[in-house]
C-alpha cells in the first residue's frame, strides 16, 4: 500500500485538525446522517410508500430533529470528542447523547401530535429513527479512528515486538505502539500465563502462547525484541522471561517499569526501558502507607544530610512528591548538592541548599537555628570500606562526630523526627566503617527522650547503582575492557534498589516512636559473582568469553556475608510487612557514652590510632579490627 500512496499524502492524512475543523465536520455530519436516519426510518416504516399527509409533515419533523438533537449533541459534549482516538467512555457520552436528544424529539412530537399539527404521525418511525441514528451517530465518531488505525498498519515499520503480558498494561503498550508507528516495533502478538486469554485478540493482536512456549514463538514470528509488560509480577518471573528470550536468541529485551512510577497509571511505549539489575533481583514491589507519608510530610521543613549523594538525592525527589514546605539540601559535596538543587528546581519544588560539613559542630549549630528544620534524614556518611580502612580518623570524624553534631543540633532546635541512614555493616562490625555507623546507631539511642526530638536508625545492605555500590565499578571495567574482579567466590551480598530503600526509610520515619532501629527485609543475599555475571549479560555481552571474572582475596574489613542483626538481637514486626525493629541493646549510661565520644574527639584531633582503635573496641565490644589497622599501617591523616 505505501508504494501506491505518496508519502505526502499520507502525512496530510495524519495531520492533527483544530478544533474548529473538527466541531464543522461532525456538526455537518450529524445532520446529514440525522436526516438520513429519520427518512429510511419513514421510509422502512411504510414499506416504501408515503402518504401525501406523511410527506407534508416531514419537513417539519426533520427540523425538529436537527434542532433538538444538534442542542443535545452540543450540550452533552459530543463536539469536543478527540478526531482519532475514540474510546468506550467516548462510545458511552455518544449513546447517552443520542438517547436523551431522542426522547426530548419525541416529547416534542407528541406534543404536536397532541395538538394535531403532526396527527397520524406513526410512533414507531420514531423508535426505528432511535435505532438507526444511535448507529450512525456513534459509527461517524469511530469512522476516523478506524480509518487512522488502517493508515498505521499501512505505515507499520520495525522490528517484529512479542508483549509478554496481556493485561492492563499489555494492552495499553500495543495500543500505543500500533498508533505510533515511529515507536520502532511492529507488535506481533501477546505471551500470557492465563489460560483464559489464550486464542483471544486484543487491538487486533492474539494471545499466541504462554511462557513455555516463548522460544517457539520467538522462531516462528521471527521476533527481534521482547517487551515485558507484567509491572506488578515478581522479579523471579522477569529473570525467567528474560533467560527464555535470551536462549531463543533475543538480544533486546524492555520492561515497563510499576505502575506506580508511571504517570497516571497509563502504560505507552515511551515508558519501555532497558531491563536493570533491580529486575532481576527477586524484590518484591514496595508498597508503603502513602497518606500517612504525606501526612508527616506535607507543609513542613525537611532537611537532607548528604542530599547530594545517592540515597540523600532520591530521599530528596521522593520528598518532594509530599509536598513539603521546603527541603533543606545538605552536603560538603558542592557538585552534588548542585545537580540535586536543579532537579529540586525542575520538579518545582522550594529548596535552600546548604555547604555545611557535618563534622563542623559550630558551623551545623548554626544552620540548624537558622532554617529550623521539622524532620531531619541523616544520611551524610563515608561509606567506602576498603577506604575508610586506611582512614579511620576520617571515619570517625565523619560517621560518628557528624552524626553527633547534627544529632544534638536536631535536639536543641526542636526538630520533631530524627531518621538516620544506617547499614548492615553495622552488625558485628569487622571493618572501621561498619563500627563507625554502629556507634552512630547507640548516638540516636542515647539522645532519644533527652529532648523533643524522636529518633530512629534504619539499617539496610547494598543499593543498586550507588556511587558505593559494585555496579559502577563493574561498569567502568566493561567500558575499558578490563575483567571484573570478585573478592572470593563465596561473596555475598544483600542487595535493593535505591527506590525501594528510600521508600522504606520514609515508612520507618512515619512509623517510628523514637528508640528504634529499623531493619528492612533484604530478601536473600545474592552471590556477587551471580551479580557480576548478570551484569555483563546485561550490557550485552557473554561472561567468561567476552568479559572474564576473576576471583581476588578480600579487601582488609570486608566480610564474606554481611548480617542484618547482631547474635543478640532480635525482630519485633510492625504493619508493615517489609520493616521490622530489631531488639537493640539499650544505651546503659548514655552520659558514659558522650564522655567516651569526647575522648574519641580528643584522639581524632591528635591522630592517635591506637586509641582510636581502643575506643571503638570499648564502644562496640563486638568489633574486630582488620590485620592492617592491627599493625597500624595507616595512610598519612589527612583531617
Amino acid at each position: 500500500m505505501n508504494t501506491l500512496i505518496a508519502p505526502s499524502v499520507l502525512e496530510r492524512m495524519r495531520r492533527p485538525v483544530t478544533g474548529r475543523v473538527r466541531m464543522t465536520f461532525f456538526i455537518v455530519g450529524d445532520s446529514v446522517l440525522l436526516v438520513l436516519s429519520l427518512l429510511t426510518a419513514v421510509w422502512l416504516r411504510f414499506d416504501g410508500v408515503i402518504a401525501p399527509q406523511v410527506a407534508s409533515q416531514l419537513p417539519i419533523v426533520v427540523a425538529l430533529s436537527l434542532a433538538i438533537k444538534i442542542a443535545v449533541f452540543a450540550i452533552q459534549g459530543l463536539y469536543s470528542l478527540s478526531w482519532s482516538q475514540v474510546g468506550l467512555e467516548d462510545l458511552f457520552v455518544v449513546f447517552r447523547g443520542v438517547t436523551l436528544g431522542s426522547a426530548l424529539f419525541w416529547v416534542a412530537v407528541f406534543i404536536l401530535k397532541h395538538n394535531q399539527v403532526l396527527e397520524g404521525f406513526s410512533r414507531s418511525v420514531l423508535l426505528v429513527d432511535y435505532i438507526i441514528t444511535l448507529h450512525a451517530i456513534g459509527a461517524l465518531r469511530i469512522g476516523p479512528r478506524v480509518y487512522s488505525h488502517m493508515i498505521d498498519r499501512s505505515l507499520a515499520r520495525g522490528r517484529a515486538a512479542l508483549i509478554v503480558g496481556a493485561g492492563a498494561a499489555g494492552e495499553q503498550l500495543s495500543r500505543s505502539l500500533r498508533q505510533t508507528p515511529a515507536s520502532g516495533y511492529m507488535p506481533v502478538g501477546f505471551v500470557d500465563d492465563d489460560p483464559g486469554k489464550l486464542g483471544t485478540v486484543i487491538h487486533g493482536l492474539r494471545v499466541l502462547g504462554d511462557r513455555r512456549q516463548l522460544p517457539s514463538i520467538v522462531r516462528e514470528y521471527h521476533v527481534e525484541a521482547v517487551l515485558i509488560a507484567i509491572p506488578s509480577d515478581t522479579s523471579r518471573v522477569t529473570r525467567q522471561i528474560v533467560s527464555a528470550a535470551r536462549d531463543a536468541g533475543v538480544r533486546e529485551i524492555r520492561i515497563v517499569p510499576a505502575l506506580d512510577t508511571i504517570l497516571e497509571g497509563q502504560t505507552s511505549f515511551t515508558d519501555l526501558r532497558e531491563v536493570q539489575l533491580a529486575d532481576l533481583l527477586g524484590r518484591q514491589v514496595v508498597h508503603i502507607d502513602t497518606p500517612a507519608v504525606k501526612q508527616w510530610i506535607e507543609g513542613r521543613t525537611v532537611m537532607v544530610t548528604g542530599a547530594g549523594g545517592s540515597i540523600g538525592s532520591e530521599l530528596c525527589r521522593q520528598i518532594a512528591g509530599f509536598n513539603p514546605r521546603e527541603i533543606i539540601l545538605t552536603d560538603c559535596d558542592e557538585t552534588g548538592l548542585f545537580w540535586v538543587e536543579q532537579e529540586m528546581q525542575r520538579l518545582g519544588q522550594p529548596a535552600a541548599t546548604q555547604l555545611v560539613d557535618v563534622r563542623h559542630a559550630a558551623v551545623v549549630r548554626e544552620v540548624f537555628g537558622r532554617v529550623r528544620p521539622q524532620v531531619v534524614f541523616h544520611a551524610a556518611a563515608y561509606k567506602h570500606v576498603a577506604l575508610l580502612e586506611q582512614h579511620p580518623e576520617q571515619a570517625v570524624s565523619t560517621n560518628i562526630l557528624g552524626t553527633l553534631a547534627v544529632a544534638t543540633a536536631a535536639s536543641q532546635t526542636g526538630v520533631e523526627k530524627f531518621v538516620m541512614v544506617s547499614t548492615d555493616k553495622a552488625v558485628n562490625p569487622t571493618s572501621v566503617m561498619g563500627a563507625t555507623k554502629r556507634v552512630a546507631e547507640q548516638v540516636c539511642l542515647a539522645l532519644n527522650g533527652r529532648g523533643p526530638t524522636r529518633y530512629m536508625s534504619v539499617r539496610f545492605g547494598n543499593v543498586l547503582g550507588s556511587r558505593g555500590s559494585v555496579i559502577p565499578l563493574f561498569k567502568e571495567h566493561i567500558r575499558r575492557g578490563e575483567p571484573l574482579t570478585i573478592r572470593g567466590p563465596n561473596m555475598r551480598r544483600y542487595f535493593m534498589a535505591v527506590s525501594e530503600a528510600v521508600q522504606l526509610v520514609l515508612q520507618a520515619g512515619v512509623s517510628g516512636k523514637g528508640g528504634e532501629i529499623f531493619v528492612l527485609d533484604m530478601g536473600e543475599p545474592i552471590q556477587i559473582a551471580d551479580l557480576a555475571r548478570e551484569f555483563v549479560r546485561l550490557s550485552g555481552l557473554e561472561p567468561d568469553r567476552d568479559v572474564p571474572i576473576v576471583f581476588v582475596d578480600p579487601k582488609p574489613g570486608e566480610k564474606e556475608h554481611e548480617d542484618l542483626l547482631a547474635a543478640e538481637e532480635g525482630t519485633l514486626a510492625t504493619p508493615h510487612d517489609r520493616l521490622f525493629v530489631a531488639r537493640a541493646t539499650p544505651v546503659a549510661d548514655a552520659d558514659l557514652l558522650f564522655r567516651h565520644l569526647r575522648a574519641l574527639e580528643e584522639m581524632v584531633r591528635g591522630h592517635d590510632l591506637e586509641g582510636i582503635l581502643r575506643m571503638l573496641r570499648v564502644l562496640v565490644p563486638t568489633y574486630s579490627p582488620s590485620e592492617l589497622l592491627r599493625r597500624g599501617a595507616t595512610a598519612t591523616p589527612s583531617i
